[in-house]
């Protein structure tokens, strides 16, 4: 669906902001509480975290996230989720969220009506309130920004660095054909996954992937070493080659190191029992530099997304 539109009485201009606010409210339902634990007020009032507190912000832009070929609730979901996924890779759990939209006064009232619609499902499915937001009229743009707050489940937020040489490599789900497949809105974000990985203290280090795994894997990465992975190990998309895989992007699964000491057979038998749904793969270690087998994929010969290349 395309989100302008050339009749201006079916615009956001038409309504103006006060209006508009007033129709988001309605819109959000009951994903929004009242203020001041919810829209209406200059903040919105938390309550104190229960442990440690987690932050984290994602956009989605028109002509860069999402075209007409998605539909506006999945647009709203999508903005939702990928930020749910950012939680995800350090074992946390959402607490509140709040949105700034930017867009063009031809924006159509029913696209963003659908936007806030799927946006308040995904936050209802997720119990995620809706605290506040912001709008400011861009011309030409259509882009929204949301900033997700969270906290630990256990304790613990598993970060990107703490991986060690022999440490195996786990990834979630399948990898690549993410446009294609329609992947990059349908998307389910690893929450609770994440929340078990967390809790096992031979879990080292995890992130999720959304550039690709021969852009994000090196951030996991220790010193002095490299990731030796076998191709056959990839779990790809049907119809994704291994170049598909590695640097496609917006796959939002987990890659995580799990201790070299503990055994990936077992671990996938735990996985299994709590995860029977959700795919495990073990794509190899982290071994010393230079050391590579001439069978592992070179990630280098690889790219991930980029940022501000043409």
């Amino acid at each position: 669906m395309n989100p302008f539109t050339r009749q201006a009485r079916d615009s956001v201009s038409a309504l103006g902001e006060e209006n508009l606010i007033r129709a988001i409210r309605g819109w959000l339902g009951l994903a929004s509480p009242p203020a001041p634990f919810g829209i209406g007020d200059d903040c919105a009032v938390l309550p104190r975290p229960r442990s440690q507190q987690l932050l984290t912000v994602d956009p989605v832009v028109f002509g860069r996230h999402f075209d007409a070929r998605v539909t506006p609730r999945e647009v709203g979901e999508k903005l939702l989720k990928r930020n749910l996924s950012d939680l995800a890779a350090m074992g946390g759990r959402p607490t509140a969220a709040v949105i700034a939209l930017m867009l063009d006064a031809r924006v159509s009232r029913r696209w963003l009506e659908q936007f806030y619609r799927g946006l308040a499902a995904c936050a209802r499915r997720y119990r995620v309130p809706v605290v506040g937001g912001d709008i400011v009229q861009a011309d030409g743009v259509l882009a929204a920004s949301l900033t997700l707050l969270g906290e630990t489940v256990s304790g613990r937020a598993v970060t990107r660095t703490g991986a060690r040489r022999g440490d195996w490599i786990f990834v979630t789900g399948q990898l690549g054909g993410s446009l294609g497949s329609g992947h990059h809105h349908r998307f389910t974000p690893r929450l609770p996954e994440g929340a078990w990985l967390a809790a096992r203290r031979d879990v080292h280090a995890m992130m999720d992937l959304s550039d690709g795994l021969a852009k994000d894997l090196p951030a996991l990465t220790p010193a002095g070493t490299e990731a030796e992975i076998a191709p056959a190990a990839l779990p790809r998309r049907r119809g994704c080659d291994l170049r598909a895989a590695v640097s496609d992007g917006e796959d939002y699964e987990l890659v995580f190191a799990v201790s070299g000491r503990t055994d990936p057979g077992k671990f996938k038998q735990a996985w299994r029992r709590a995860f029977p749904r959700t795919r495990l793969s073990c794509l190899g270690r982290f071994v010393r530099a230079g050391t590579l087998s001439p069978q592992s994929v070179r990630l280098e010969a690889y790219q991930g997304y980029e940022h501000l290349v043409r």
